[in-house]
C-alpha cells in the first residue's frame, strides 16, 4: 500500500463529490480500517458495519463548509472517528447480550465507592500527565499518537517522513524514558527494585 499525504485539493475535490477521489478515499482508508478492526472484532460483518458508519460520518464531516481545517490531518480524523464507532458498536453490542439476562448490567455492578480507590486514580493520571508534559516534545508527540490516540503506526511514520524500524526505536526510547521519570517519580531507581 502506497501511503498518500493529504492536500487541501485531495480534500476540495472529496468534498465535491468527484468520484475518483472518493474511490481513493474508501480503497484507502477501507484497507486500514480493516486492519485496525480485524484484531478487535470478530466478524466480517461487524467490521463492514463499522468501517461503513465511520466513512458515512467522515464524509459528513468533509462536506460541511469548514468542517475539516486541516487536510493533513484527514488520516487522524478518520482514526479517531473509526475508534468511536467501534466504542459504539462495543456498548451496543454489550446492551444486545445483557438484555437476554433477567437483571442486566446488575450483577456487574458494584454499588461500593471505593473513595481512597478514586484518589489513587486521581493522582496517578496527574503525574501521568505531568511526566508527559516533561518529555521532549518529539517523546511526547510520539506516545501520544501511538499509545494514547492509537494512531496507525504506517499514518504516523508517513506524517513525521520515518521509516516503521525508526518509528519503533524512537517509541522505544520515548517509552524508556517515560519510565524512568516515572520510577524517580515513584522514589525506584531501577525497575527491578522494591521502592522506599
Amino acid at each position: 500500500m502506497q501511503f498518500v499525504a493529504f492536500d487541501a485539493p485531495y480534500l476540495e475535490r472529496l468534498q465535491s463529490g468527484d468520484a475518483r477521489t472518493e474511490q481513493h478515499f474508501a480503497a484507502y482508508f477501507g484497507e486500514l480500517i480493516r486492519l485496525k478492526l480485524r484484531s478487535r472484532l470478530s466478524s466480517k460483518e461487524a467490521i463492514e458495519d463499522v468501517r461503513q458508519e465511520t466513512f458515512v460520518r467522515v464524509l459528513a464531516l468533509v462536506r460541511v463548509k469548514d468542517g475539516i481545517k486541516q487536510p493533513e490531518r484527514l488520516g487522524a480524523l478518520v482514526n479517531s472517528v473509526c475508534n468511536h464507532v467501534l466504542l459504539e458498536h462495543y456498548r451496543a453490542h454489550r446492551r444486545t447480550d445483557s438484555s437476554l439476562d433477567e437483571e442486566p448490567e446488575r450483577a456487574f455492578i458494584d454499588e461500593r465507592v471505593n473513595v481512597s480507590g478514586l484518589f489513587e486514580v486521581d493522582e496517578t493520571e496527574r503525574v501521568v500527565r505531568k511526566i508527559l508534559g516533561d518529555l521532549p516534545e518529539r517523546d511526547r508527540r510520539l506516545l501520544q499518537a501511538v499509545l494514547l490516540e492509537e494512531r496507525d503506526k504506517d499514518e504516523v511514520c508517513a506524517e513525521l517522513g520515518l521509516s516503521r524500524d525508526y518509528l519503533r526505536v524512537l517509541v522505544h526510547r520515548a517509552k524508556q524514558s517515560f519510565k524512568s521519570s516515572y520510577l524517580k517519580r515513584l522514589g525506584k531507581s531501577n525497575p527491578g527494585e522494591p521502592g522506599p
